[in-house]
């Protein structure tokens, strides 16, 4: 894909998302970082270039209002979005007696129906730029980890996927599964040690799938680190 396309990044604060952020600007592009923490988007957005260059938006992605003020200000700002990344997501403690049924609450919440509503803000914006929507799934999303109610919430972005790749079919919109295996990043509480993915590995994949000509839709990257059996 030729560069200055409008990268859209939910989750864009750390990890994954300020990866893909980066890799997208590094690639000529033009981004938008939506997140929850309106201090480290906005701080992202200035060493991305801010102005015409890098947009942050304060956004929980489980509320349908901000979802919508995303799309708008994505469009109202650059005009388009070409590239849309369903990142913003977290993880539970495995065991069903491990965790609140809060935080099981917002954890579903965030992972299954925030994703959803960031497709269903974008997809309209995304017909009209044929453009190419990007999930983030997981290995988890494949295999499932005893006790974990995390994994069924990815078991749900991979079919969501499918979903929206078969929707989408016919209108020149691609569509792509992205699923890492154990990446260093604050998803862990403790450091996971050495030889697993970082979050720029993953970046790096996402832009892969987005260079692709436009007759070439690569509909699921499922990637582990080497030193990961699971």
């Amino acid at each position: 894909m030729d560069g200055d396309r409008v990268v859209v990044v939910t989750g864009a604060s750390s990890g994954i998302g300020a990866a893909v952020a980066r890799a997208a600007r590094d690639a000529g592009h033009r981004v938008v970082l939506a997140a929850r923490s309106e201090d480290r988007i906005a701080a992202l957005a200035a060493e991305l270039g801010g102005g015409d260059r890098a947009l942050a938006v304060r956004c929980d992605v489980t509320e349908w209002d901000d979802q919508r003020a995303l799309a708008e200000r994505t469009v109202a700002h650059f005009g388009r979005a070409d590239v849309v990344v369903a990142n913003a997501g977290f993880g539970a403690k495995r065991g069903f007696l491990a965790e609140s049924p809060e935080f099981w609450r917002q954890m579903v919440l965030t992972n299954v129906y925030g994703a959803a509503l960031t497709v269903r803000a974008f997809v309209e914006h995304l017909r009209e730029s044929r453009g190419h929507l990007l999930l983030m799934g997981s290995v988890a999303g494949r295999k499932v980890p005893p006790g974990s109610l995390y994994g069924a919430t990815k078991w749900a972005v991979t079919a969501m996927a499918e979903a929206a790749r078969t929707e989408l079919h016919g209108t020149g919109v691609r569509v792509t599964l992205v699923g890492p295996g154990m990446v260093d990043t604050p998803f862990y509480d403790e450091p996971i040690g050495e030889g697993y993915l970082e979050p720029g590995d993953v970046a790096r994949l996402v832009m892969f799938a987005v260079a692709q000509p436009p007759h070439v839709n690569l509909n699921e990257i499922l990637v582990r680190p080497t030193v990961q059996e699971f």
